[in-house]
């Protein structure tokens, strides 16, 4: 399966950055291409590509709190965004990889720069707060 892996570092604690990553509802404010959110029920959401009103990307979101994990699992395209958090001092490092299904592998580029920008927004949102 095509994947990546980015790493960030956030000028802010953990929490701060723990904050954005497991709420849905806070992704249109860091996540690249994200426009719209609906929270649904027991980690389910619905996202909406900046762009494509018409166009319901259904969600799940994973958590594991003791971890610093976050995995985001598109049900439509199958792909599959793990997120990890690492606290070092006041600062934490931000680890996401992202795992493409080979009928996707055409958007792996894409997926890369839309990650980069989004990893360094959640960095700054993080520290800023």
């Amino acid at each position: 399966m095509p994947s990546f892996t980015l790493t960030a570092r956030a000028a802010a604690p953990v929490e701060e950055v723990w904050k954005l990553l497991h709420d849905p509802a806070r992704f249109p404010e860091w996540w690249a291409g994200v426009e719209t959110v609906a929270i649904g029920a027991e980690g389910d959401y619905t996202m909406w590509p900046a762009g494509y009103p018409d166009f319901p990307m259904a969600q799940h979101l994973g958590a594991e709190p003791a971890d610093g994990r976050v995995t985001i699992s598109c049900l439509v395209s199958d792909l599959i965004f793990q997120w990890r958090l690492r606290a070092d001092g006041e600062a934490t490092d931000i680890d996401v990889e992202v795992e493409v299904p080979e009928r996707e592998a055409h958007r792996l580029g894409d997926q890369r720069r839309i990650l980069e920008r989004s990893l360094t927004t959640l960095a700054e949102m993080a520290a800023a707060a």
